[in-house]
């Protein structure tokens, strides 16, 4: 009781200092959309009388690296549509140097990295999410969905919809054309008014623009800082059409047994359903999934206590996945997708997946998915059903609820269940420079005592000043089957036991931006920041990490970084990171210092490189990391990288004295916008794998691919055959 009313307190305080009103974009920057009567040809060429009598947006203002002043280079955009379409034309004028990236479709490389343009939209004009599209000068599409987590706005990449573009060259500028049906949109009928906003890149000048006039600590697709897109009426034609997206794979696989080798010839089919509901809401259905054309999982060094989370890249978990995954803190997640289909790395296979998302009404976003996996040797089948909301109060704020339920299924003797729920409140200011997160989770388990989680998180930023606090507390009982809570378990090395630790963390951080005055430095921004977690048990204090470092980002895109940490650690359980061949670390405590230069090189050139190492202390010895990564880009077509990070453990006796190699090699080859091969080959000693991971793409229709892809695994001694898998898949996807 007494922890509330300080909540509501200092809630109460919050919205008197820092939720005063700003000034809203959405009211200084319009645009009044006209129908259309004449054809647009999305060509890239601008016929005479084509966009005549569309208003007119060409002053855009400096917003990244500095906020201050106009655009120098001239941008323009107009936009129209209709029964059908949403059309929007962009001319960028220059002095006809560009830079492209890459041509690959969805890469943040390709696009941010390149002169390119790019238009976010908040359709539901609820502040809260959005969509994005995008072209660079090459004409690499980019598109996504945009969501908010604590105050800022964040997309990703991997939401992907129907839609129409074309870039041409010209001595001077070159010009965008997009065509985006109304069928990929999610809107209400009666909401007139739409956020919208437009970014340029010009990377020559190394500025991005923005229609509307706002903050640099706030980035360019920032959903609070729109302008409006004002409709005299929507189309009254049907922009709600099913699509269905089936797909066939045939495939090979070759897998080292201790007897020998098995291989295994299989030919599958499956099927994705997108249903209409409402324009705002729709379902998704999965029969037998395939996921073998998702990104492969990057090779990593752990050389941590705990496990690392790498990041979901099966399509049906990742649209609109904000929705189930925005809950909680960096190492506590009560959801985390990758729980569902994997089982330590290796696939478990999904009869189906269903899920709805969208709006009800402008306030209300809501979620329900279930998943049904199969049984296998090593786990039984499994439901899965996860339920989310989100309800924006106030102005910005959200209250946000979720509820989970994981249970065996099938003709088997273990009744093995548990279920997860949380509520969480988002206070988000007008301007969106103070936010403050509480958030509550508990769970329940058969033959379990029950668990719980509590959380505060927020911060508070100007354009050169920000401060933020995190406190959370996890008790030892909390149980969450699909989620991430890597430090609530800690594995006892000496007795093999995994014994579940609570624990509470305290993580306050601060810091500085300094922008030079003079408009010819090398230097555009610097500054310092310093940020710290201390941890707390039922015995007391028992770890603590203090961090410092100073920041230089420079006018020609390069930037440097010094930073230093001191880490003390009162270890509760013998621990072994390093191979069994060691002795186990004892149990007393360790105080150890590192520090760590890192320099990366201008992103603009052909030849880019970053480069950087850590000296210092570790546990009881001593550590070094070198890190070094090369890229080298053949005009638009070709990119070449290479890195390198290596590892010098030693500690005294035999606890452990050991070099680790990690080595990537990757690469893009963008034949067209359509087709791309790309290749990754790694090579890590400490996980005892090399890999190679080939894919060849070629996408000969809206949503429709056709991949060939090749995947091998050999250990890193006598480079021995792990597995081979060979797998040609076709998908289509057609409306009805």
């Amino acid at each position: 009781m007494k922890r509330s009313f300080v909540c509501c307190l200092f809630f109460c305080a919050s919205n008197l200092f820092f939720g005063q009103d700003s000034e809203s974009t959405r009211e200084n920057f319009q645009y009044r959309i006209k129908s259309t009567e004449n054809t647009i040809k999305v060509d890239g060429i601008i016929d005479e009388g084509e966009w005549e009598g569309h208003e007119i947006i060409e002053q855009f203002y400096n917003h990244n690296p500095s906020d201050q002043g106009f655009a120098k280079n001239k941008t323009e955009v107009r936009i129209t549509y209709n029964e059908q379409m949403l059309f929007v034309y962009a001319k960028m004028y220059d002095e006809g140097k560009r830079i492209v990236q890459s041509l690959d479709r969805d890469s943040d490389n390709a696009h941010w990295n390149s002169d390119s343009f790019t238009i976010v939209m908040d359709p539901i004009n609820s502040k809260q999410s959005g969509v994005l599209f995008g072209v660079n000068a090459g004409g690499a599409e980019l598109d996504g969905n945009l969501s908010i987590e604590s105050s800022f706005t964040f997309y990703s990449e991997t939401w992907d919809e129907r839609w129409f573009s074309a870039v041409r060259n010209y001595d001077s500028y070159w010009v965008a054309e997009f065509a985006i049906p109304f069928s990929s949109l999610r809107f209400s009928e009666s909401n007139l008014e739409w956020g919208i906003n437009f970014i340029r890149g010009d990377k020559i000048e190394n500025f991005y623009y923005t229609w509307t006039q706002f903050p640099v600590n706030f980035n360019g697709i920032d959903v609070n800082y729109m302008g409006t897109l004002i409709w005299e009426k929507l189309p009254t034609s049907k922009t709600n059409s099913l699509f269905v997206k089936p797909y066939i794979t045939a495939s090979s696989q070759k897998t080292k047994l201790d007897d020998g080798f098995a291989t295994n010839e299989e030919f599958d089919a499956g099927l994705d359903v997108k249903i209409p509901i409402t324009k705002s809401l729709y379902a998704d259905l999965t029969l037998n999934p395939d996921f073998s054309n998702a990104d492969v999982d990057q090779e990593v060094v752990n050389i941590s206590r705990f496990d690392i989370s790498l990041p979901e890249r099966r399509e049906f978990f990742l649209e609109n996945n904000d929705i189930f995954t925005n809950f909680g803190f960096e190492n506590f997640r009560p959801f985390f997708s990758r729980r569902i289909g994997l089982e330590n790395g290796e696939s478990v296979p999904i009869t189906f997946g269903a899920k709805v998302t969208g709006n009800l009404g402008p306030n209300l976003r809501m979620g329900v998915m279930n998943v049904q996996t199969k049984k296998t040797d090593q786990k039984l089948a499994e439901n899965n059903t996860i339920m989310a909301m989100n309800y924006r109060v106030l102005k910005r704020s959200v209250i946000k609820g979720m509820f989970i339920n994981r249970s065996t299924t099938g003709d088997n003797p273990v009744d093995d269940h548990s279920q997860n729920y949380g509520l969480e409140f988002n206070y988000l200011s007008e301007k969106g420079n103070f936010n403050n997160w509480v958030s509550y989770h508990g769970s329940k388990a058969k033959d379990f005592s029950d668990g719980h989680f509590f959380g505060v998180e927020g911060s508070y930023a100007t354009r050169k000043f920000g401060t933020g606090w995190v406190f959370n507390t996890l008790n030892d009982h909390y149980r969450a089957d699909l989620g991430f809570t890597p430090r609530l378990f800690n594995f006892n090395a000496d007795t093999g036991e995994v014994i579940r630790q609570g624990y509470t963390l305290a993580n306050p951080w601060v810091r500085y931006t300094f922008f030079p005055q003079k408009e010819d430095s090398a230097i555009m921004r610097h500054g310092a920041r310093t940020w710290h977690y201390f941890y707390f048990n039922k015995g007391g204090f028992f770890e603590r990490q203090n961090n410092l470092a100073y920041d230089i980002f420079f006018r020609n895109t390069a930037s440097l970084v010094v930073s230093g940490t001191n880490r003390e650690i009162d270890l509760q359980f013998p621990t072994n990171f390093l191979g069994g061949e060691f002795d186990n670390l004892p149990v007393q405590n360790y105080n150890f210092w590192s520090g760590t230069l890192e320099y990366n090189s201008d992103i603009r050139n052909q030849w880019t490189y970053s480069a950087g190492g850590t000296v210092g202390s570790f546990y009881n010895g001593n550590i070094t990391t070198l890190f070094a990564s090369s890229n080298f880009r053949f005009g638009h077509w070709g990119n070449f990288s290479l890195s390198y990070d290596f590892n010098s453990i030693e500690l005294p006796d035999n606890y452990g004295n050991i070099d680790i190699h990690l080595i990537k090699f990757n690469n893009l080859l963008s034949f067209t916008n359509k087709l791309f091969l790309s290749n990754t080959v790694q090579y890590n000693t400490l996980s005892d794998n090399f890999s190679v991971f080939t894919r060849l793409q070629y996408r000969y229709a809206p949503l429709s691919d056709v991949f060939l892809i090749y995947n091998q695994n050999n250990d890193t001694n006598a480079f021995d055959l792990t597995n081979r898998l060979i797998i040609l898949k076709a998908t289509y996807r057609f409306g009805v």
